[in-house]
């Protein structure tokens, strides 16, 4: 991980920000202690200044509740009191204390950056796969895993559609899409360009060159975004997510984050390539990986809701899916883990956009995260049939089903694959999208052995991957370049695939018993949700692919329980829109357009937010200067004893 982090030393004095707090006490001429300018904000940077009980300044943060710790980062009297009567510790528990004091130091922002850093080294590793790893003690409680993710939202979960109270239409917005990822990542914000087109606004979709004409088809505007998502989908197959394993991948994926990064700003206000018609962009559409979207965000001053396949807020209930943890205490702890790691990693290109290209001030090297703010809303592209939207997750993050883009309807197959589809009984789909695969002959080899040892009809899908190089044409093998899998898994009896969230979505609408051979990101995470529900074996990492392996996954899938099970769920999402979904949380969710619950409750946030630091009471302190930057529109709670507020708005 020293390599990961090498190249995000250089700027470690940074010290602006969006937030800034000086508290002063009693004593006018308490010292400063910290070291800490008010002269410029500091992003999660809070000043006390007061008097601990002898009557002596303290000076720090405020504290994280953590055991044994008091206001000012001092172990409590009682604490050491009820530890000198404790039998010594076995070293098991002293290795857990001691992990649990790495965590605890991970997530006090009292302590220095780099401090943190080290701490970090010691609680979490990046494995071989670009997954990253981390245990916590057993006996560690919840609560003091708490890191700045917010309230824990606890009423009645809110509803995952918006059929019945459909949101008003706002007027006539132009909306950009920033996407970053495959056609697979591309096409359910497609799908949403188009609903949204419909309604009157005008949609821009943002994404690499590549699928510049499979937007155009669509009837969308088109702006190039930098990145090659062949590149990137090799390098995340090597390491399966966003994290470089070795250091020989480091500056490939920073290379193509920076060309993403410095994109972004051009998507949004350049005049259309084509036809030069003027665009000015009312609201911004996102997915996670288009880093950077939050900044410009920010710069424009236009709200920003985020849309993606797989979970980035966190939660209680599973862990991050590029994350590698057992115990459920660790679950919400593993999103701000990867979340920082993934800020170590880019935040001096996101802070040479900022000053350079959106002309703010950087973002503080003490935030140590690259989420967007807490208030902003988050849209998750699943069937809540398949993953139920957590009990954690406030009003402001919607689960919306899964997006749809028909393509069945206008597609014309070869007739070589309609009379090969007559045969005697349904295929078995085999195929691994756009991802590269590292031994295509091999994997082609043990794909039709399988089938011939099963005595099962298959479609090989070439892919990107180059699978289907046969020495000899089998009968009962067809190779295919190309199909549109709404039409085609219809016609299919199971299916294998990489587990993206799009080809698993299609599969599990066509009722097929479904196998995931995940290379990276969300895939193994969707490969055991298809396992839980029972629709599929155990998914088989890309690695660990083999002949025994599969012809064990398709006797699973022909199992006449499975296609029961297979079916049920099929019944059970015809019933979503996830377009529709998608298109009325944005309304939902867009500025003035609150909902009933928002103002009972705080958003859950999707990365560190000031809110969660406690403060002791206000009666106490005089608050001399406080400086927010925020997506929407704040209110100052009454009764504050503030002297001077000042806010500034996105909207």
């Amino acid at each position: 991980m020293a390599e990961l982090l090498e190249t995000s030393h250089r700027n470690s004095n940074v010290t602006s920000g969006d937030i800034s707090i000086e508290i002063s006490g009693d004593d006018s001429n308490a010292a400063n202690s910290s070291g800490c300018s008010t002269d410029v904000p500091v992003d999660f940077e809070i000043e006390i200044v007061g008097d601990d009980d002898n009557g002596s300044e303290a000076s720090g943060l405020t504290d994280r509740s953590l055991a044994g710790q008091n206001m000012h980062g001092k172990a409590s009297t009682s604490a050491m009191n009820s530890g000198s009567n404790q039998q010594p510790k076995s070293r098991k528990e002293r290795q857990s204390s001691k992990l649990a004091l790495y965590i605890a130091k991970f997530l006090d922002e009292k302590v220095p950056f780099r401090k943190r850093i080290k701490f970090l080294n010691q609680v979490a590793n990046v494995k071989h796969d670009g997954t990253v790893q981390f245990d916590v003690p057993v006996d560690m409680k919840p609560h003091t895993l708490d890191f700045g993710t917010g309230v824990v939202y606890d009423h009645a979960p809110d509803k995952e559609h918006y059929t019945e109270d459909i949101p008003e239409i706002p007027p006539p917005l132009q909306i950009v899409m920033l996407i970053v990822g495959t056609r697979g990542d591309v096409q359910p914000f497609v799908a949403i360009g188009k609903r949204l087109q419909a309604d009157g606004h005008r949609v821009r979709l943002a994404t690499h060159s590549n699928f510049k004409d499979f937007v155009l088809d669509a009837g969308l505007e088109f702006f190039p975004l930098g990145g090659d998502p062949k590149v990137l989908a090799g390098y995340m197959v090597k390491n399966k997510g966003f994290l470089p394993s070795v250091p020989s991948e480091i500056p490939v994926q920073r290379q193509q984050i920076r060309e993403i990064i410095f994109s972004l700003l051009p998507a949004c206000v350049a005049d259309d390539l084509d036809n030069n018609v003027k665009f000015d962009v009312d609201a911004i559409i996102a997915n996670p990986p288009a880093y950077g979207h939050t900044h410009v965000a920010e710069a424009l001053k236009v709200p920003l809701h985020i849309f993606f396949t797989m979970p980035w807020t966190p939660t209680s209930e599973f862990p991050h899916p590029l994350s590698r943890v057992k115990q459920q205490v660790g679950y919400r702890l593993s999103y701000h883990i990867v979340d920082s790691l993934i800020w170590l990693g880019i935040r001096d290109m996101i802070n040479e956009f900022r000053k350079k290209r959106l002309k703010l001030r950087p973002v503080t090297y003490l935030r140590g995260s690259y989420s967007s703010p807490p208030d902003v809303p988050y849209g998750y592209m699943w069937s809540p049939h398949l993953v139920p939207k957590p009990k954690d997750w406030g009003p402001i993050i919607d689960v919306v089903g899964f997006c749809f883009l028909d393509l069945a309807s206008s597609y014309e197959p070869p007739e070589s694959l309609v009379k090969w589809l007559e045969g005697d009984k349904k295929p078995i789909y085999i195929g691994f999208g756009s991802l590269p695969v590292q031994e295509p002959e091999r994997m082609t080899q043990i794909i039709v052995q399988a089938l011939e040892k099963t005595g099962q009809r298959g479609i090989i899908n070439k892919g990107w991957g180059g699978l289907g190089n046969l020495a000899e044409q089998k009968h009962f093998v067809y190779l295919l370049d190309n199909c549109p899998h709404d039409w085609l898994f219809s016609r299919c009896m199971a299916v294998v695939h990489h587990g993206g969230a799009g080809t698993t979505a299609a599969g599990l609408k066509a009722a097929c018993p479904t196998t995931i051979v995940p290379f990276f990101g969300d895939q193994p995470f969707w490969g055991e949700r298809v396992h839980s529900r029972g629709v599929g074996p155990a998914p088989i990492p890309v690695e660990e692919f083999s002949l025994e392996k599969l012809v064990a996954a398709i006797k699973f899938m022909l199992d006449p329980e499975v296609k029961r099970r297979a079916v049920e769920l099929a019944e059970a999402m015809a019933g979503e829109d996830g377009v529709a979904g998608a298109v009325n949380a944005f309304y939902k969710q867009f500025p003035g357009k609150k909902s009933k619950d928002e103002s009972k409750a705080a958003p859950t946030p999707s990365g560190n937010c000031i809110a969660s630091l406690v403060f002791p009471s206000l009666d106490d302190l005089q608050i001399t200067s406080f400086f927010c930057h925020c997506s929407r529109p704040v209110k100052c709670l009454a009764g504050s004893n503030l002297s001077r507020v000042k806010m500034h708005a996105m909207r």
